[in-house]
């Protein structure tokens, strides 16, 4: 059995943040900026508060078969909700879509490597 790759995005909202919080927020809004957002075991959380209270994790997980996507959404969304939970920041309306890699579409680029043989 190979190893699969999944990417799993969990989306949401803040809720009821204070003035503090939001400030906080504001204040690390670099470091999360969705142009340096991508898929990390961690976890990268990218938003941008000053336009909405809509934020998104993006993870990347791995599982053996195809079923094993389930426990890395499951394990996604608990670390995204641990996190927010962690820092005090109220959240709502939790999201996740999950992608096996393994069955994505290649791109041109591939489909070329792959007919000449370099895949």
């Amino acid at each position: 059995m190979s190893t699969r790759t999944f990417r799993i995005t969990v989306r949401g909202s803040f809720d009821a943040l204070s003035e503090e919080q939001r400030a906080e927020l504001l204040a690390a809004a670099a470091e999360h900026d969705i142009m340096h957002s991508a898929y990390t075991a961690e976890g990268h959380l990218s938003y941008d508060i000053a336009v909405g209270p809509f934020f998104t994790f993006r993870f990347l997980d791995s599982g053996e078969a195809e079923e094993d996507i389930l426990d890395a959404t499951a394990r996604a969304e608990l670390a995204a909700e641990s996190w927010l939970t962690e820092r005090g920041y109220g959240f709502k309306r939790l999201t996740s879509r999950a992608q096996d890699l393994s069955l994505a579409p290649l791109s041109k680029r591939q489909r070329q490597a792959a007919a000449r043989g370099e895949a």
